[in-house]
């Protein structure tokens, strides 16, 4: 029997058919059931637990709703949470400047990574420019996400970039020191490095000085996502030609100013998907500061359900926190597809 051009393309082969027909299967008896207690039997409105098993057997979102602040801001002070929209705003529209700038996109670059964390950092800590100052212990749900993922980030690029060029180094101590900073924060991981940063380095420390939990995580994260982005840069730099590097050499550029300004640019272009990558991975990686004591959103969603209240809604708060980093993670996906577009679309040599 003759098959139908769609059939084939649908299907392909009778046991690619029996897999496609088993999923919809699935997917046909799961997704009704999981429609209706998301939305159809859910509760929005009730002061605890008991009166929304009460009301219906749905999800119960007016924890989330009773929450939601919390989920956010952690326990940072109402009355100063202008702060972090302020920070935020900042964050948004330099960034989208960044993105979407047409001229000057270096310079808007360059505030992205150096700006922004300082100008955030004054806010939300405040102790100047006559704003009370906060403690990090109040600092928790999204926003430490986003502080630990963004800082992070930010400091990370130049430690990549500085180990991608000292492992490609000429100096034997330079080009081996790199590979071991690389590989030992490569080969560790993450959660024993972030209990190291909170156990052992005090043990380092002269008497009487102390480092904050969130600087202790903020600098393990930093260097951790270093190694990787020098891994993801080195690649972006072995791509470039070796032509280029030549024809600037050629035209009396200094070595320092050909990797600078010639080869360096064409490496992190190339790099792009690699770093998104990572500043996807780096968000989801946040999650875990909550075992050393900082209360990120999942840790406060870890808190809020142990609540006597609203105790029994672990499946609400994690699927809220899922659907919130999903989303977060989109729009950074989302982000590095415009940076790859416009570089993409960059002039490129004619061929001769």
């Amino acid at each position: 029997m003759t098959r139908h051009p769609w059939f084939r393309a649908l299907f392909g082969s009778k046991g690619n058919m029996i897999v496609t027909l088993l999923m919809i299967a699935l997917f046909a008896w799961v997704v009704p059931g999981l429609v209706r207690w998301a939305f159809g039997h859910a509760v929005w409105e009730a002061a605890n637990r008991a009166e929304c098993i009460a009301t219906d057997t749905g999800a119960c979102w007016a924890f989330i709703k009773a929450r939601f602040a919390l989920f956010f801001y952690g326990t940072y002070p109402v009355d100063e949470r202008w702060r972090v929209h302020l920070g935020l705003a900042l964050l948004v529209v330099i960034g989208t400047g960044a993105l979407f700038s047409h001229r000057r996109r270096g310079w808007w670059l360059l505030a992205l990574m150096v700006l922004v964390p300082v100008a955030d950092a004054i806010l939300l800590a405040g102790g100047m420019l006559g704003l009370p100052a906060v403690p990090t212990e109040r600092w928790g749900g999204l926003m430490l996400n986003l502080v630990i993922s963004f800082v992070a980030l930010a400091g990370a690029m130049p430690i990549g970039i500085a180990l991608a060029f000292g492992r490609r180094s000429s100096w034997p101590v330079i080009r081996y020191g790199s590979i071991g900073l690389i590989e030992f924060w490569r080969g560790v991981p993450l959660l024993t490095v972030l209990f190291m940063g909170l156990v052992l380095l005090p043990l380092f420390l002269p008497n009487g000085v102390n480092v904050d939990n969130l600087v202790r995580a903020l600098v393990v994260m930093t260097i951790f996502t270093g190694a990787y982005m020098a891994e993801t840069i080195r690649g972006g730099l072995q791509g470039v030609p070796p032509g280029q590097a030549e024809a600037a050499l050629a035209l009396g550029m200094h070595g320092t100013q050909v990797q600078v300004l010639v080869v360096l640019p064409q490496a992190l272009r190339l790099a792009i998907p690699g770093i998104i990558n990572i500043a996807v991975d780096l968000f989801k990686d946040t999650s875990l500061v909550s075992i050393v004591g900082l209360f990120d959103l999942m840790g406060v969603v870890g808190q809020s359900v142990k609540d006597p209240a609203w105790t029994g809604l672990a499946a609400e708060g994690y699927v809220f926190a899922a659907v919130v980093f999903f989303f977060a993670c989109l729009v950074i996906s989302l982000g590095g597809s415009v940076l790859e577009r416009h570089f993409s679309s960059a002039p490129k040599e004619s061929k001769s």
